[in-house]
């Protein structure tokens, strides 16, 4: 009972033994059920997640949220699915079908084959690949395709520019994501996600700690990757009514929209993974499911984090946005990618600084190498701050100095 998937997949080997099945026949049909398992884990926690943002989204701003169909709403997002799904199934006239009706299941697909390498556990994943962080890289691009896809593929001026807004949005924070994404496997030494949740056993082992900006500059590049709020231009209703998909209808749309959901849970999975340790806890080695009860706990959290944004933050202006990966996020992901490793080059062997209940499950170890990153990092992030907080003062006194150079705004019309 404390490793149950484990204990079925070995009846199951057992039972197709007893039938003379082959040995690779059945294998086959354990890696079926295994997908099945995963995909399906995936959906369904993406129909909960509707459910609980928009609850969570209502109470944060004094309202009540969905309670009428079912007990506290829970089966809302059903009946929006069954509504969804009987909505007629629209294709404008000169559409590109193929891609056109291609773009919505890549959107998901490409978030379902990063589902396929998260390790729930030490025992309880997919696929273990030893470049499994090159792999999340590859396949999470798929979605920037599929954006671009539906927009151009709709003819739609609307959607084209919505698609080519959000394929800028897109390229341009996968810079800083991906150099913040190399910072746990400098860490850790490997790119396999088992191996870089292994090296975070105790509580300041987390690579959070030894790099709170990595894992900073990491989650707001994924929020800005899904496009939510407050970097959702890509759904600019004010000025490309609802972007790239614009055009879709019915089961189509619903697609894009579970991609964006799952999506921004996977956001919640892969922080926990990288940087707070995964299934990493106490007890976890004497009860194994105690895993996977740590590893959605920490992805909940940081999914929780999103929904408070989406709910509290305004939208703001694209070239802020673009003006924030560009000038800010992409330097100090830079400066820390080069400082990260040496500075762990000459403090790997130093030893341990400070130790709290040694040989207990909870036990604190402070080693030199984690001391010494954690400061790095906080010296790069104040003088960051300090470099914004002086270019941001000079800018201003330069306004005021010379007022003529500012955008001149069109006097208001006057009233009839």
């Amino acid at each position: 009972m404390m490793d149950p998937l484990v204990a079925l997949g070995d009846w199951l080997l057992s039972l197709a033994a007893k039938i003379n099945l082959p040995p690779a026949v059945s294998q086959v049909i354990l890696y079926l059920l295994g997908v099945s398992v995963i995909a399906t884990v995936a959906l369904v926690i993406t129909i909960f997640n509707t459910w609980l943002e928009r609850k969570i989204a209502a109470r944060l701003q004094d309202r009540i949220g969905p309670n009428r169909v079912g007990p506290w709403g829970l089966l809302q997002p059903i009946a929006d699915a069954i509504k969804m799904l009987t909505k007629e199934d629209t294709t404008p006239a000169a559409a590109d079908k193929v891609a056109y009706n291609i773009a919505p299941i890549l959107a998901v697909v490409s978030v379902l084959l990063i589902w396929a390498v998260i390790p729930f556990t030490s025992v309880w994943y997919g696929t273990k690949l030893n470049v499994a962080v090159l792999y999340i890289a590859a396949v999470g691009s798929f979605g920037v395709l599929a954006v671009l896809m539906a927009g151009w593929s709709s003819n739609n001026k609307y959607a084209l520019l919505g698609a080519f807004r959000a394929v800028s949005q897109l390229i341009s924070y996968e810079v800083p994501l991906f150099l913040s994404l190399l910072v746990p496997v400098l860490l850790a030494r490997s790119m396999d996600i088992s191996v870089i949740v292994e090296k975070q056993g105790s509580f300041l082992e987390m690579f959070v700690v030894a790099a709170p900006l990595a894992a900073l500059l990491f989650f707001i590049s994924s929020v800005a990757e899904v496009g939510r709020t407050p970097f959702d231009l890509l759904e600019a209703e004010s000025e490309i009514v609802a972007g790239y998909h614009i055009e879709y209808s019915g089961f189509k749309f619903g697609m894009f929209q579970a991609g964006e959901f799952m999506h921004t849970f996977t956001i919640g999975a892969l922080t926990a993974l990288l940087f707070l340790g995964g299934w990493q806890g106490p007890l976890v080695d004497q009860y194994p499911i105690l895993g996977l009860v740590y590893f959605m706990g920490k992805s909940f959290a940081v999914y929780f984090v999103t929904m408070w944004m989406r709910s509290t933050l305004p939208r703001i202006r694209i070239d802020h946005m673009q003006a924030l990966n560009w000038k800010i996020l992409v330097p100090v992901a830079l400066v820390l990618l080069m400082l990260t490793p040496l500075v762990d080059y000459f403090t790997k062997d130093l030893g341990v600084l400070f130790s709290a209940f040694p040989g207990s499950p909870g036990e604190l170890t402070l080693t030199w190498r984690t001391a010494a990153l954690l400061l790095t990092n906080l010296v790069v992030g104040i003088g960051a701050l300090d470099i914004i907080r002086r270019t941001s003062k000079r800018n201003t006194k330069a306004r005021q100095r010379f007022p003529e150079r500012a955008v001149a705004r069109p006097p208001k019309e006057e009233a009839a």
